[in-house]
């Protein structure tokens, strides 16, 4: 793509109210200034592109959130002379649980069995027939923050009843599968780079260590290793993580699958070196990360581990003088690979985006009764979510009546999405509140749960 003696312009891709995952100091030694281009949401199409296309960006690093994908579909079209990283194919499956399944159908990639229902008769009686327990997932977004928004059912009543309450479209139901553990692993350039147990605590099924699950990194199995790396080479992915269940079957079935994940500091500096080498035709390094470098690592204090940065390690030289050698640091089978740029589109959105593309027959539903989702230019179809109008005190009132929300936090709520933001961060991408200073987890399940109690009221 360059030559070793032309770099191309870099630009980091942020948007309002959505977390960063890289800084300019994840590209340390790149010489030339790299640019920063911020996505304000509602109708900034145009005013985006033309600032890429001002500052002769070259290159676009940054993830998008699954509320704006539609609209950087479009807008990478526009730009057609500027390579996005991760490409937007490969954050295909960032949008929703759905296009997690059509990735795993696409590449026979194990996932627990799947059915997505857009018509509510058709789901009513496949909840009516089939065997249960079941889980049933909000699919839109890459999220499940925490577990919160995946529910074990053991029948056709409760099914009814929680979709009755929380009103997910499509619905998203996938067989149960009794689970030892989980397994996430990250990966760059196709090799994995970090990987850690979540086991859920005795008597429970979720994993997840906000609702009590615990972690460890000691010996995660070659053939998980293997499954995310046939994952992260199917999404061409520059950077990738996945959720891989071992079930008590003792099969694999991936969970979930994503270029957005949390990431320690250190892990996004190898990002950002690997991308480095990537961009540059060898004028950087490509950056050597042990196999097992998370056995070691992971001993460490996960406080500390917050804070380092830039973790380099040389390359080993095996000394020997009986012939042996410690097989296990061996990365032959696992090394960092170039992910090809292609200009086509794998997963055009003419064909993928059903959540927009699909309406119902026989509905209509007027423009007022639209709600425009808080990070694009598309609107939601069939009323998907409550269509609600509050005003800013009205707005106040309600987060004032949630436990552990103080007058301060409320300021810093309103002065960061006003009113409508409020409405719309909530019933489409709750995760966004955690922009606000202090405001984590279990405040955010506070909001949440007093917010399905206001949204039930008023239908």
């Amino acid at each position: 793509m360059t030559t070793k003696n032309s770099l191309p312009k870099i630009g980091l891709l942020y948007l309002d109210y959505v977390l960063r995952f890289f800084d300019k100091s994840n590209f340390k030694g790149w010489p030339d200034k790299i640019e920063q281009v911020t996505y304000h949401w509602g109708n900034d199409k145009a005013r985006f592109i033309a600032e890429v296309k001002q500052k002769k960006i070259d290159v676009l690093i940054g993830n998008i959130p699954a509320t704006a994908y539609e609209t950087f579909r479009d807008i990478a079209r526009s730009l057609p002379n500027v390579r996005f990283l991760p490409s937007l194919d490969s954050q295909f499956a960032n949008k929703s649980k759905e296009n997690v399944t059509h990735f795993c159908r696409k590449y026979n990639l194990p996932a627990p069995h799947t059915e997505i229902f857009y018509i509510p008769e058709k789901a009513k009686k496949y909840l009516a027939s089939t065997q249960y327990p079941k889980i049933i997932k909000r699919s839109y977004g890459p999220s499940n923050y925490g577990g919160y928004f995946v529910h074990k059912v053991d029948n056709y009543e409760q099914a009814q009843a929680l979709l009755n309450e929380k009103r997910y479209y499509p619905v998203y139901v996938q067989d149960f599968i009794p689970m030892e553990a989980d397994i996430r692993v990250m990966l760059v350039g196709h090799k994995p780079v970090c990987a850690f147990w979540r086991r859920p605590p005795e008597g429970e099924w979720l994993t997840n260590t906000s609702q009590g699950g615990s972690m460890d990194y000691q010996d995660v199995p070659k053939s998980v290793l293997e499954l995310a790396t046939r994952a992260s080479k199917a999404a061409n992915a520059e950077y990738w993580a996945c959720d891989i269940a071992l079930g008590k079957d003792g099969k694999l079935r991936i969970l979930e699958c994503a270029t957005a994940f949390a990431a320690f500091p250190y892990i996004r500096d190898w990002i950002g070196q690997y991308l480095m080498w990537l961009l540059s035709d060898g004028r950087f390094i490509k950056p050597n990360i042990p196999l097992y470098n998370w056995e070691e690592l992971g001993k460490i204090d996960s406080r500390l581990l917050r804070t380092m940065r830039h973790i380099g390690f040389s390359r080993y030289t095996p000394s020997q003088d009986c012939g042996e050698l410690f097989s296990r640091m061996d990365d032959e089978n696992y090394p960092i690979l170039d992910t090809k740029y292609s200009a086509q589109e794998e997963w055009p959105s003419e064909i993928w985006n059903f959540q927009d593309n699909f309406k119902l027959q026989g509905i209509v539903v007027s423009a007022k009764g639209l709600n425009s989702m808080p990070s694009s230019d598309e609107t939601t179809q069939l009323n998907s979510y409550p269509s609600m109008q509050f005003d800013d005190a009205q707005i106040r009132e309600i987060l004032s009546q949630v436990k552990g929300i103080g007058e301060k936090m409320i300021d810093e709520i309103m002065n960061t999405f006003g009113a409508h933001g409020v409405v719309e961060v909530l019933n489409t991408a709750p995760e966004q509140l955690c922009a606000v200073k202090n405001l984590k987890d279990k405040k955010l399940e506070k909001i949440l749960t007093h917010w399905q109690q206001v949204a039930k009221s008023c239908h």
